[in-house]
């Protein structure tokens, strides 16, 4: 909230009062309102449960649950079965569990929560990766259970207290559901091809479901993302799509009839092509879309869905990008009633960021090794210490204190850090 010029002497000490809530450490900042209520579609509107508008202003949580090679300065078709390995390799396997265990605590906590709060989002998005949240027997049959729940829950807690609304978004399916680095899949959608990975997506979202079904805080669940890179076999796989979204509705209404579900089309999220009308009610659909040009004619056919049917359309990833794309992109989406998620929340290698991570000294050591050893050539690990200096660094760079909050991308949101 920019500062107000006040001209009447009787309001001189209120004016005083506001500076100094505005210049207040992050670390005690007033009580938000916590949250109460679903929020539930009406025709094409987002209505929070006093029957207001709820126009999402959000940000995702990528990298988070998901790591993304990218992120951390790597080839970006780099999966994460070879992170995985290559830093068990560079640290040791308990090493490297120890990593991963200290990241996942620190990359997401609570002053990343308050301050997203502060800044004047009202929603945050959570990629999720199913292998978080399924473990297998000795017989190989799924468990649901895995650190990942315990994550979710510590969120929501945070995000209850601090008015904001979580939406829980599978972003690695079980088989991989794009056919891309980031859904931890073989490098093919085969959630599409493989009945099993099917069945398995539908239980995994109804046990979710029934889990968070009186969580007023989570928004609603987005049931898969980017499904169907365009360059598999759309006219195969898009008529696909549709049917198992309409399974896995039909799963989490059977627990859960409170919260909004996201359905989504094919070729990254870009496209309802391969979408009828609603098959459920308190349905919501989403697109992503980066760099198009910022005018109407890119989002025409999305809006014409909506118009046509009736309902909520949200832009739940878009972003990477310079701050005066970002600036007339949002502008385009918030003059058509479309509610939009940045992504992403936390990088270190884009400056297209609300925190920027600063990049360790010795990170270039660790980022060459990766990239060459990936595809197999034959070279010596970097000495230990200075591997475990390397990530030592990097786990205290992603916490929020060490982060440069990037006011500019901010602005470009038409946000501002408010008391």
């Amino acid at each position: 909230m920019r500062p107000q010029v006040w001209f009447h002497a009787s309001r001189a000490i209120a004016s005083f009062i506001i500076a100094c809530a505005l210049l207040a450490p992050l670390g005690q900042p007033p009580r938000a309102e916590p949250v109460r209520g679903f929020v539930h579609a009406e025709g094409k509107r987002l209505v929070d449960a006093d029957g207001h508008d709820f126009a999402v202003r959000g940000v995702n949580l990528g990298h988070w649950l998901v790591p993304e090679a990218y992120m951390l300065g790597f080839d970006g078709d780099t999966t994460r079965a070879q992170m995985q390995d290559l830093f068990a390799r560079l640290l040791g396997a308990p090493g490297a569990d120890a990593f991963w265990q200290r990241f996942r605590e620190t990359f997401v906590a609570e002053d990343d929560i308050r301050f997203i709060a502060a800044a004047g989002f009202n929603t945050v998005r959570v990629p999720m990766d199913w292998t978080m949240l399924v473990r297998r027997d000795a017989h190989g049959a799924p468990i649901f259970d895995g650190p990942g729940y315990a994550l979710i829950d510590r969120l929501l807690g945070w995000a209850h207290a601090a008015g904001l609304r979580v939406l829980l978004d599978l972003h690695a399916a079980p088989g991989g559901q794009t056919g891309a680095s980031f859904d931890g899949g073989s490098g093919y959608p085969l959630l599409f091809y493989v009945p099993a990975d099917r069945a398995l997506t539908v239980r995994l979202w109804q046990v979710l479901a029934r889990r968070y079904r009186d969580e007023p805080a989570v928004l609603g669940y987005d049931l898969l993302n980017e499904p169907v890179a365009p360059y598999h076999d759309t006219k195969y796989l898009e008529p696909r799509l549709e049917p198992l979204l309409h399974e896995i509705t039909a799963a989490i209404r059977a627990v859960d009839p409170n919260h909004l579900v996201f359905l989504t089309g094919g070729r990254w999220s870009t496209t309802v092509d391969a979408l009828g009308p609603p098959f459920a009610r308190n349905v919501a659909y989403t697109y992503h879309m980066f760099w198009a040009r910022p005018q109407r004619s890119s989002i025409q056919n999305l809006l014409n869905f909506r118009d046509r049917y009736d309902v909520p359309l949200v832009l739940t990833e878009t972003g990477e990008a310079d701050a005066d794309w970002v600036v007339a992109f949002r502008r385009l989406n918030e003059t058509n009633g479309v509610g939009l998620v940045l992504w992403t929340y936390k990088n270190m290698a884009s400056p297209a960021t609300i925190v920027a991570v600063k990049k360790p000294a010795d990170w270039q050591v660790i980022a060459d090794y990766v990239n060459r050893a990936r595809n197999g050539a034959d070279i010596p690990l970097p000495p230990r210490a200075v591997a475990q200096r390397a990530f030592d660094d990097y786990l205290s760079a992603i916490a929020f204190r060490n982060g440069i909050i990037k006011h500019r991308y901010l602005q470009a949101l038409g946000l501002e850090m408010r008391p």
